[in-house]
């Protein structure tokens, strides 16, 4: 059996992710989809406070599976560190940011985070949905009740978030890796991983494709899945 924790991004909410983690329970494997939106009313540093909510939560997983951690978007960052927290063997980036080998990654571009410095109010983002067109927003989402549920469920983080880097442990590179694609603008990231020797697979989609098509991103993730496993 194979357990998956499935980490969102703190921009958003569990929910993302709770569709696949359906799937892949329905399919026989277990499955930890940590909350981490208290970040956002946490004093920094924030992403060691990210990685103690998901390891937190990821307790249950700990025993004889092999342990796969898989993040979404921005928690891409997080991956390593959470990884080395609860024994993952393996990780799956998924329409995600990668951090470098060794060091620390910036939370976003500097380009990008003048763009939110402009956004925020009193030191406070809107909600992710919120920065965004309203013909961006409605590309996201397959019905109207599974807008409303991410929506709602999306915290306000603190600038101070996003202005914070995120450290990653030494050796983090030498574990087994894997690339799931959405689409832009991760494109380049996803031939950055191939090239590093990754599998990569390409689930044609926007940003949120895990609520519009579980089954694909599902089917995907135990592709590649199994793929690092005949590789080890």
């Amino acid at each position: 059996m194979v357990a998956f924790a499935l980490l969102h991004s703190p921009s958003v909410g569990p929910s993302t992710w709770h569709p696949v983690a359906e799937e892949l329970r329905r399919r026989g494997h277990a499955v930890a989809v940590p909350d981490v939106r208290a970040v956002a009313s946490s004093p920094p540093p924030y992403a060691e406070r990210v990685v103690q909510l998901a390891t937190a939560q990821c307790a249950a997983l700990n025993g004889d599976a092999l342990l796969v951690a898989v993040g979404h978007s921005n928690a891409g960052l997080f991956l390593p560190a959470l990884a080395h927290a609860i024994g993952a063997r393996m990780l799956v980036f998924v329409d995600a940011s990668v951090p470098p080998d060794t060091g620390s990654a910036e939370m976003v571009p500097a380009r990008f985070a003048a763009e939110l410095r402009r956004k925020a109010v009193d030191g406070v983002l809107p909600r992710w949905t919120d920065w965004w067109s309203e013909a961006d927003v409605a590309a996201l989402f397959a019905d109207a009740e599974t807008r409303r549920r991410v929506v709602d469920e999306q915290p306000q983080l603190p600038l101070a978030y996003y202005e914070e880097r995120v450290a990653v442990p030494e050796d983090w590179a030498s574990t087994a890796a894997a690339y799931l694609l959405f689409g832009p603008p991760y494109t380049e990231v996803a031939y950055a991983a191939g090239a590093r020797g990754w599998p990569v697979a390409h689930v044609p989609g926007e940003h949120l494709h895990m609520v519009v098509d579980p089954h694909a991103v599902t089917d995907a993730l135990l592709d590649l899945t199994a793929q690092l496993s005949e590789a080890r």
